[in-house]
């Protein structure tokens, strides 16, 4: 079977649809088909919004995990939506999420999480295990995520961060990995970012907590 390419996608059109912090572009194209030929004249529009970094702030000498708490207007919409919503606290647009934020111009990954852990939670990253990158809706936006764990000393960090700049009242709380491994199977961590990480630290957690442990200056835990 073709393995098909960027090289198999003709772009026949693009007309911008709108332009603010974020842009919607409308693409006209032909691509390869499995079965052979071509599709023509195929008409999409795509969700631009750059490309994003998330940490899973990790406290190997405590075992706790650094969650953020934000009101997120898609979440709203979608519950404002649904049939028989009965608005209780399980179905609140505030979601429990992972530090994070969108890359910009001339910044790499790694700049961008140790810049996202101080604005939104006030903490230092000691270290970075990459996790993955994936595609956060790719049938229609372009954005991909780039996923870390990062290493924090958690002791006294709790509060409400974020810049009112940009419209941020982000509430931090520390948990517990245990609380946290019962969010995430309770349902309440219901956002992609934060399951895919959570899942990768259930997987990998005595290896990471014992490398972090063991490799960093123990006066870092104090």
């Amino acid at each position: 079977m073709k393995k098909f390419t960027c090289q198999d996608v003709t772009i026949q059109q693009k007309e911008n649809g709108y332009t603010g912090f974020f842009s919607i572009n409308q693409y006209t194209l032909n691509h390869g088909l499995y079965r052979g030929g071509q599709m023509t004249n195929l008409t999409r529009e795509c969700f631009e919004r750059g490309h994003a970094v998330g940490v899973l702030a990790y406290d190997p000498w405590q075992d706790s995990i650094i969650f953020l708490e934000q009101f997120r207007i898609g979440a709203y919409v979608h519950l404002m939506a649904e049939e028989n919503n009965n608005h209780s606290d399980q179905h609140s647009p505030w979601l429990v999420e992972i530090i994070a934020g969108i890359v910009e111009q001339g910044e790499s990954c790694e700049e961008v999480a140790h810049r996202e852990a101080q604005e939104e939670a006030g903490v230092e990253l000691l270290a970075l295990e990459p996790i993955g990158n994936f595609y956060s809706s790719p049938g229609g936006s372009s954005e991909s995520t780039q996923l870390y764990c990062g290493c924090v000393n958690s002791k006294g960090v709790e509060g409400i961060y974020g810049l009112a700049e940009e419209g941020e009242d982000i509430l931090v709380q520390c948990v517990s990995y245990s609380d946290a491994v019962n969010l995430l199977t309770s349902g309440t961590l219901n956002n992609a970012s934060t399951l895919i990480s959570m899942q990768w630290l259930m997987l990998h957690h005595d290896e990471i907590q014992k490398k972090w442990q063991n490799n960093l200056d123990s006066t870092h835990k104090n």
